[in-house]
């Protein structure tokens, strides 16, 4: 039987999904583990690993070239692709905000200029707050937009805060939270419908086991 493809963001991502995989009994040889490999195999031979970059995850899954796939709310929101989401893992939290300088974004405001590594997740938000916007799309080092005047906010992951603090910057807005989620393919869900639930059960349960043990600790 072909195995189980699984697409993993690389970085913390792949690595925290890959324990809690382990712990649930699908056990990969630890040898094996490198993050400049591309793939790595379980013992069983049932699962496979695929180390993806995070923007390239939800291509994988919606194209059917892995099964399954996990990676940040983030990536999902901005590249729309026709993929189930179907489980929040929990791990990985943080907030998707617009930031800028203390009353760079005033209520009445019907027009900004935007840097952010998101602009779909961007200018959909604006567009529904009814406001114009001017969108440059960065790589890098956002929070340096609007210190240099290239926007007057931006859009970004924040996770503690402390890069913005740093640098004069605030929260501004909520615009969601941001955790690893599970993602599948539609053709998947239909022809390996059991095999993907206990899957996802397999990494649900490992979170919700750490859960319970910070609790205890």
């Amino acid at each position: 039987m072909e195995p189980m493809k699984i697409a993993v963001a690389k970085g913390r991502i792949a690595e925290t999904a890959r324990e809690l995989l382990s712990e649930g009994g699908i056990a990969f040889p630890d040898t094996l583990y490198d993050e400049r490999k591309l793939l790595i195999n379980s013992i069983d031979g049932n699962y496979q690993l695929l180390f993806v970059k995070a923007s390239d995850v939800p291509t994988y899954i919606e194209k059917g070239a892995a099964d399954i796939g996990i990676v940040g709310k983030d990536t999902i929101m901005e590249d729309g692709k026709d993929v189930y989401e179907l489980q929040d893992l929990g791990f990985g939290s943080c907030q998707l905000v617009v930031a800028g300088f203390p009353g760079s974004f005033p209520e009445d405001t019907k027009s900004l200029t935007v840097a952010t590594k998101y602009p779909s997740i961007a200018k959909t938000y604006f567009d529904k707050e009814g406001i114009r916007t001017e969108i440059s799309r960065l790589n890098g080092s956002i929070e340096l937009a609007p210190i240099a005047g290239l926007s007057e906010v931006i859009v970004d992951i924040v996770e503690t805060g402390s890069t913005l603090r740093d640098n004069g910057l605030v929260i501004l807005r909520e615009i969601a939270k941001v955790s690893a989620r599970v993602i599948v393919n539609k053709a998947s869900y239909a022809t390996k419908n059991i095999e993907v639930k206990q899957c996802i059960e397999l990494l649900k349960k490992g979170v919700d086991d750490r859960r319970a043990d910070n609790h205890n600790a």
